[in-house]
């Protein structure tokens, strides 16, 4: 899709300037600019990827818009497209740098007799990261531990949430506050984990984790399968009547709560007795432990491979020759079972088939373990002059829910608090969303959709704006929304050279 500029290019000799970002590269005929972005195609400066356009977006469920009433005067149900209308995305669109000009494309809609405009930007992103979910118990390092790419520092290690590890990566301060590598490091490392690409990193004192979008894990080499059903407590809770009638005493190793079945509210209330079988660690409340082991790779999340290192001599006066303990792990792929012979000695045994059950149904219980990305940036004054000749309207209209955010078509959560600070998993966008200028900083898709009395009355470019009839060709990119219908190539597949459209 052409992208040219509505103002004359600067020329030196057989070369054109480049004004889409403020690298402001002279690029020859027939050559890419640094960012592989823009190029010059004959003497004009030509977007290289196209423009893409979701389509058949209400049967998959994308939601914008929500002030808009159906064509029969019940609310909005939600779907952006109300019918299958195409909707059109900032992927492809190009810039407004220098953002006092409108956005590249402001695209008018006629919706259930209601006309809507889709303003569509790519922004220049300095102040932009990534929060990454890694659903895991393993430990992947401590928190604030530095993480690191190349060996340089992108981003650090965050608190902890349930079953999953956290880090926060990017922002300007690794784009454009440390050194020159460190910003190049960081800002592909970026690009390729919005991108949805596997990027390898390292946790300083801590594992070596690949990332990718939507796949599982790769911890110190191991691929993840299971994400934990839940702490060693909550596990006994939910399976507590699976062991109550087959076995004495059961211990769910965990590096967050470690639970005992006999000392358990669960236990008590089933009239499970007391075991006399003893665990290592912090008691909490009845049946839950902390700190049972420092955290690592192996059973729970812990850094143990013997689960019965955790376990303090049985008591004697309660314990008894031939009780059968069950040891197993919070997604089940550790498990042990053992009886106590006369010196209440716990003796390894074949797990029992009614045992065995019980432990694929905790497995069963555990969802996949996978990697999620979630792009985040800040949409600042500049980007929305592209909307508007005065900004702090756009914001407004934002929090007033007026206006609707989404980034490559999909649905952006806007952070409270001043600014346009928003937030968006990366799977549901189009494939290569995002591309990046070595200032650096990343690119990224932004549209605000709004009705057309909306967008004239925050003072937008209403003399720019075009009907998507015009917009939409046999040029445009075409995808399912999440890419569901998207080549992961179709990037390349308009690459320079292109046709004269590019």
């Amino acid at each position: 899709m052409t992208d040219k500029a509505d103002r004359p290019a600067d020329r030196t000799a057989d070369k054109i300037r480049c004004d889409a970002c403020p690298v402001l590269c002279y690029i020859a005929e027939g050559r890419a600019g640094a960012c592989d972005r823009y190029a010059n195609h004959g003497g004009t400066l030509v977007r290289l990827d196209p423009l893409t356009i979701i389509e058949s977006a209400a049967s998959h469920g994308v939601k914008a818009v929500p002030f808009l009433k159906g064509s029969q005067g019940t609310d909005w149900d939600g779907d952006l497209v109300q019918g299958g209308r195409p909707f059109i995305t900032a992927v492809g669109a190009g810039t407004t740098y220098p953002d006092y000009k409108p956005a590249p494309f402001i695209v008018s809609q006629n919706v259930e007799g209601v006309d809507m405009v889709t303003v569509v930007t790519e922004g220049i992103f300095s102040y932009c990261g990534v929060k990454v979910k890694i659903d895991t118990d393993r430990f992947i390092g401590h928190e604030r531990a530095v993480v690191r790419v190349d060996g340089e520092p992108i981003g650090h290690v965050m608190t902890s949430e349930y079953g999953s590890k956290m880090l926060s990566l990017g922002g300007v301060e690794h784009l454009t506050g440390g050194g020159k590598k460190e910003g190049r490091v960081t800002c592909d490392a970026l690009l390729r984990l919005c991108n949805r690409e596997a990027v390898e990193m390292t946790v300083d004192e801590g594992a070596t984790v690949i990332v990718q979008a939507g796949r599982a894990p790769v911890i110190n080499g191991a691929e993840e399968k299971l994400m934990r059903v839940g702490c060693g407590s909550a596990t006994i809770g939910m399976f507590a009547k699976q062991w109550a009638q087959h076995v004495d005493e059961v211990v769910v190793v965990d590096d967050h709560i470690t639970g005992v079945l006999s000392e358990h509210q669960a236990g008590k209330l089933l009239n499970v007795p007391p075991s006399g079988i003893r665990v290592k660690g912090r008691r909490s409340t009845p049946g839950r432990y902390f700190q049972v082991a420092e955290p690592g790779t192996g059973w729970g999340g812990t850094d143990i491979e013997d689960p019965l290192t955790i376990l303090k001599e049985p008591d004697p006066e309660t314990a008894w020759e031939g009780l059968r303990l069950l040891m197993v792990s919070t997604t089940g792929e550790q498990s042990a079972y053992y009886e106590l012979d006369a010196a209440l000695n716990p003796v390894p045994k074949p797990l029992p088939p009614d045992l065995r059950s019980s432990v694929d149904l905790i497995a069963e219980n555990c969802e996949p373990s996978l990697c999620s990305v979630l792009f985040m940036a800040g949409a600042g004054g500049s980007l929305r002059a592209g909307v508007t000749q005065n900004p702090v309207r756009l914001t407004r209209s934002v929090k007033d829910s007026l206006t609707y955010v989404s980034c490559g078509g999909a649905g952006a959560y806007v952070w409270p608090g001043g600014g346009i600070t928003v937030m968006v998993d990366v799977t549901e966008m189009p494939s290569n969303s995002f591309g990046y200028v070595p200032t650096p900083a990343l690119v990224a898709p932004i549209e605000f959709t709004m009705r057309l009395s909306d967008y004239i009355a925050l003072g937008g470019h209403a003399d720019q704006v075009r009907p998507i009839e015009g917009v939409v060709s046999d040029k445009v990119r075409r995808v399912g929304p999440g890419g569901a219908q998207d080549d992961p190539m179709a990037r390349h597949h308009f690459r320079w050279p292109a046709d004269s459209q590019a």
